[in-house]
């Protein structure tokens, strides 16, 4: 054992048992490891089993997700993360001042799909982490189109009206552009509209803007108002009905084509099968 001059032991290559070169304790730190998803909710098990095979047939279903696991299990390696803002928040207690960090940070898709979440925790990478937690569970749903009449190129690339958000004092209007326009808005809203997929947009904004989180809720709010347009879910329903009754009325046989003009006649009319079988029948005679 090595002692220095004033007769203390040494923490060097050969003094003691608590490090090397340089002394103290340096021990790796290892990662936990993440545990198998256990579903706890009605949807997460049907997820985990198959029955819902995309994230548009569980907003279809109307159900609430209330695991982040749901949206990493549909959309695995899709997702894009964006620290908006770390502040540090106090609080008044009885032992004292309690300082915890507070997190805002967007997850989107680039191709439909947005959502932010709020995080709070005594240090900033644990804030971060549950921010994006709760993110996942409340990501909406972005219907783009091209709502443009300078361009009319039919791909989704703006949204598909002019539409309007607000949160707060925060106000936001977000108009349809051309192709090549590009994003024209403020940076929290431009960041907003790249994570949901929108590459041109117009938008005009008035109120305190330079709140973040009420600027990303306000621009959140107005892009999910595209999913309450009166033509949506409906009239896709209906364009697949009809393609379905079109393709199997061509795929119909002969026979079963007159069974079913048949069925559709009014009384008192005969089908026109059964009409060119009675006029040869008295030609004959």
């Amino acid at each position: 054992m090595a002692f220095d001059r004033r007769g203390r032991r040494g923490r060097g290559r050969e003094g003691g048992d608590r490090g090397g070169e340089g002394g103290g304790f340096r021990r790796r730190r290892e990662e936990p490891a993440q545990a198998e998803w256990v579903p706890r909710t009605e949807l997460g098990k049907k997820v985990l089993a198959g029955d819902y095979s995309t994230l548009e047939e569980v907003f279809a279903s109307g159900r609430k997700i209330l695991e982040p696991q749901v949206i990493d299990f549909l959309l695995k390696g899709q997702l894009a993360e964006e620290v908006m803002e770390v502040t540090s928040t106090q609080r008044m207690t009885g032992c004292g001042r309690k300082m915890l960090m507070r997190a805002i940070v967007l997850v989107g898709n680039r191709a439909g799909y947005i959502g932010v979440g709020v995080g709070k925790a005594p240090e900033s990478r644990d804030a971060i982490n549950e921010a994006v937690l709760d993110a996942k569970k409340n990501i909406v749903r972005v219907r783009l189109g091209c709502g443009s009449w300078e361009c009319g190129c039919g791909q989704p690339h703006t949204v598909a009206r002019e539409v309007h958000g607000s949160n707060g004092s925060t106000h936001i209007w977000i108009k349809p552009a051309p192709r090549g326009v590009g994003i024209v808005a403020g940076d929290t809203s431009r960041k907003v509209l790249e994570l949901a997929g929108v590459h041109d947009a117009w938008s005009f904004t008035k109120g305190k803007t330079r709140n973040v989180l009420n600027m990303i809720l306000a621009t959140i709010h107005a892009l999910n108002s595209l999913n309450s347009l009166k033509r949506g879910v409906g009239s896709a329903a209906e364009e697949a009905e009809e393609g379905a009754g079109a393709e199997a009325a061509e795929a119909a046989p002969a026979g079963q084509s007159s069974v079913a003009e048949a069925r559709q006649a009014p009384a008192g009319e005969t089908p026109r099968g059964e009409e060119a079988e009675t006029n040869e029948e008295t030609g004959a005679n």
